[in-house]
């Protein structure tokens, strides 16, 4: 008779893909497989929404969670673990009740940022998981700031120009030079926008995928000034590229957006101009 399998809940929002959390996983895993039982993974990721008052769309924050919920998964797969997951309600403790009543758990693994930054920290999420759960609970701290020694996470924004050659090989070097992945946001575009943003941002993704880069995107709010901010918010990166048609042609930079993202963050920003975009990269 086949052993009943261990099976680990992981609840993790900010800091889902963070480097400790995926090696306690991987240590369960192993601990597993030495005790001679299966081993099943769920990635509980609450939604979340930014702390600014920019305008969100529901659909924005359901998609940075999933993107979240998907760069883990396949971290976990790089280190031979099988792992699914879901985007649950807004608030951990529900989301992990909800979650532990749908898929059930013999370990709960709470991934937080450090106490000082941790707002389920402040809300007593451990002590009131183990108060009602009654399943073990371990407590996982994923310091960001120590994970990007190991790998550069850059936001792209782009609408038009996401296809475009030069931005696609600025991507490309700088995942030559180091480790990277890639969180790329399409505003939706607005007024004299043209062709369909999901169309070309699902065709600039698969063409990074193809070439070997780790990307996620998603279509956002059509002010990219706004569409940043609120992606900074959804998630933790290090760097921000944003690509644009030379001079009169871009929109964004008679709105100056560069400087004022610049203003706006501590961030290194860098400019790439892309003059065309080929049909193949848009279709």
């Amino acid at each position: 008779m086949t052993p009943a399998p261990h099976r680990i809940l992981v609840v993790a929002n900010e800091t889902v893909g963070g480097r400790a959390l995926i090696d306690s996983v991987k240590a369960h895993a192993e601990q597993a497989h030495d005790d001679g039982k299966p081993f099943e993974v769920c990635v509980v990721s609450p939604q979340n929404r930014p702390k600014h008052g920019y305008v969100v769309y529901d659909e924005s924050v359901r998609a940075a969670a999933e993107n979240r919920l998907a760069m883990t998964v396949a971290q976990l797969r790089e280190v031979g673990i099988e792992a699914h997951g879901d985007v649950m309600d807004p608030d951990p403790y529900s989301a992990t009740m909800d979650a532990l009543h749908t898929y059930g758990a013999d370990q709960i693994i709470v991934s937080t940022h450090p106490a000082t930054r941790s707002g389920w920290l402040r809300r007593d999420l451990i002590d009131r998981l183990r108060d009602s759960t009654g399943v073990p609970i371990e407590h996982v701290v994923v310091d960001l700031d120590l994970d990007r020694k190991q790998s550069t996470r850059t936001l792209v924004v782009a609408n038009q120009t996401v296809g475009g050659a030069p931005l696609i090989g600025l991507l490309k070097g700088k995942a030559a030079e180091s480790p990277h992945s890639f969180i790329v946001i399409s505003p939706q575009g607005g007024a004299g926008g043209e062709g369909d943003p999901y169309h070309r941002l699902a065709a600039t993704l698969e063409r990074m995928r193809g070439a070997g880069l780790d990307a996620v995107g998603q279509v956002m709010d059509p002010d990219p000034f706004t569409a940043i901010q609120n992606a900074l918010q959804f998630y933790a990166v290090d760097e921000i590229v944003i690509s644009t048609f030379p001079g009169v042609r871009s929109g964004w930079l008679r709105n100056d957006l560069i400087e004022r993202v610049q203003a706006a963050t501590a961030l290194p920003v860098e400019h790439v101009v892309v003059s065309e975009v080929k049909e193949e990269a848009t279709a």
